[in-house]
């Protein structure tokens, strides 16, 4: 697996010398890696995603061999990405992927390489990286291309305020004597939506079919809150987890295959949670909590949606 390297929230745009500003493009984070045989894509918690980005992994199949790409995958709707379709995409069967590469292509926003014909670039300098990641890709086109690039502070801060309708959720600012950091929180994010982690304490349906997650977001009275509906493809990471830890023995309070997997859902057996137009909804508790990315406008309306799950922490 390899380590990708994070960023801190920042609540303003920094300014200095020596720092480099690129649009953060809302959508999956992907590792393209070009062995000497094929290509393998590797999604930020380290699963390897391939067969959902057929489109992609074809289009790699041009770079050198044994080289690295640090990026984001996206998909383009009526001139601006659409984070609903890149999940649409990562949750696709291998049958279904071929279909949605042809009518919802996928494009990749690289923004790092660490390992170019062989030689492995995470120690230089960021600004030495970025010229390699050009000159790269530039000569291939997409849907492989280079996020782009400023020094310009003023430029960075007009990509801000008018990049969100294209989809555009921030800016990530970067040092350009930076080596790659990797599995640190090395960079910096400025973000315009309310994206932040939360506690994920419990879940609706049942270990095989998961429904929502039950959540405590780090402000407010941290009162739970059910989130929207969970998409095909978090649904199948929240039950390769549940599965994790009742093999490992693990599991929930009641057990991983206790009362929500018997399929009982008498309210009373179970703890309860506020469902905003359901009521006092039950749930099954995780112990230990689970982390998720979540987006959300308010604490009370509309439910927070879920990005995805941290099950790397």
């Amino acid at each position: 697996m390899i380590r990708v390297a994070l960023a801190a929230s920042v609540r303003t745009l920094p300014r200095a010398a020596g720092l480099a500003y690129e649009p953060k493009f809302d959508g999956h984070r992907l590792v393209v890696v070009r062995t000497a045989v094929d290509v393998v894509l590797q999604a930020r918690s380290g699963r390897i995603v391939t067969s959902a980005f057929p489109d992609l992994a074809a289009a790699a199949r041009q770079l050198p061999a044994d080289t690295v790409l640090d990026g984001e995958v996206v998909v383009w709707n009526a001139g601006r990405t659409d984070f609903a379709l890149v999940q649409r995409r990562a949750a696709a069967t291998a049958a279904r992927a071929a279909v949605l590469a042809q009518s919802l292509p996928a494009s990749y926003a690289a923004f790092d390489v660490l390992e170019l014909a062989g030689l492995d670039v995470r120690g230089r300098p960021y600004e030495r990286r970025r010229a390699l990641l050009v000159d790269l890709l530039l000569p291939l086109g997409p849907p492989l291309q280079p996020v782009p690039m400023t020094t310009d502070p003023e430029l960075a801060a007009t990509w801000y305020e008018t990049l969100p309708a294209s989809g555009i959720e921030g800016l990530v600012v970067k040092r350009l004597d930076q080596t790659y950091p990797a599995g640190r929180r090395g960079w910096q994010k400025l973000r315009h939506t309310e994206v932040r982690d939360a506690a994920v304490i419990g879940y609706t349906g049942t270990p095989r079919r998961p429904q929502a997650l039950v959540l405590v977001l780090p402000v407010g009275d941290q009162t739970p809150l059910l989130s929207s509906p969970l998409t095909a493809g978090l649904r199948a990471e929240l039950v390769a987890e549940l599965a994790a830890r009742a093999e490992a023995g693990a599991g929930t309070e009641s057990g991983a295959g206790g009362v929500a997997g018997s399929g009982a859902g008498v309210a009373g057996s179970r703890p309860t949670v506020n469902a905003i137009g359901l009521g006092e909804t039950p749930y099954c508790p995780l112990d230990p909590p689970l982390t998720a990315e979540v987006r959300h406008t308010s604490t009370r309306h509309p439910p927070p949606e879920v990005l995805r799950l941290r099950t790397e922490l």
